[in-house]
């Protein structure tokens, strides 16, 4: 690279250039595969030396794993951003929200959900579980669920499905063109509220046992 075409350096605050590095970090991870993008790819990228880089984040799985927690994770600036209005209106916001972020980023964003070319990796596995779990508590806090004690456990697994299915539904619009965000946004929308506003009452009433007819046992493993 020549003098003309390098980025010139730029005398930044700690915090700024830590966040120039990851930003550069998410655009490449993005438009690449994990083994094909390198810190010196990275620092160029931001026009940084190589040493700034392992500085700030450490190794390159370091830094990796960074940015896909940064792709996944729901910031809880998200939630101070809501409004103050009705759950319908609180919904319709978190689900704008959500599909913002993953159109604005959204090559980066399909890589980390799909943690591409680290199949299998027990860190990235960690830091996507870790991201279901905060996702869990600040969608009930969301949809002003978050005092609901008794129910907690069953409450958060019904959030994490739903997470699951936005994810899906995400990957469905973006990788394979199959819905419009108008269509998914309708799917997101409804089937929150619904579980909002009909299945979790059920739950903290005890419907779910009411209306059981016989006990679910324990799937049996199948004989060979």
């Amino acid at each position: 690279m020549s003098v003309e075409t390098a980025p010139r350096r730029r005398r930044l605050e700690p915090d700024a250039r830590r966040g120039q590095i990851l930003a550069c970090a998410v655009r490449l991870f993005g438009e690449r595969a994990y083994p094909n993008v390198s810190t010196t790819d990275i620092a160029r990228e931001a026009g940084v030396a190589r040493g700034l880089v392992n500085h700030y984040f450490g190794t390159k799985k370091d830094l990796y794993l960074e940015v896909v927690r940064v792709m996944v994770t729901i910031p809880e600036v998200a939630l101070e951003r809501l409004p103050k209005g009705d759950l319908r209106s609180r919904v319709d916001a978190s689900v704008s929200w959500f599909l913002d972020v993953v159109s604005r980023h959204s090559t980066s964003w399909l890589a980390a959900v799909t943690a591409r070319g680290m199949g299998g990796d027990a860190d990235v596995e960690r830091v996507l579980a870790e991201a279901e779990e905060v996702a869990a508590d600040r969608m009930l806090v969301a949809v002003g669920l978050a005092d609901e004690a008794e129910h907690r456990e069953e409450l958060r697994g019904m959030v994490r499905a739903y997470g699951g299915l936005a994810t899906s539904t995400a990957r469905e619009w973006l990788q394979r063109g199959a819905l419009t965000r108008a269509q998914v946004h309708l799917l997101l929308t409804v089937t929150l509220l619904t579980i909002v506003e009909q299945v979790i009452p059920e739950v903290i009433a005890g419907g779910d046992q009411a209306g059981a007819t016989e006990t679910v046992r324990p799937a049996q493993p199948i004989s060979p």
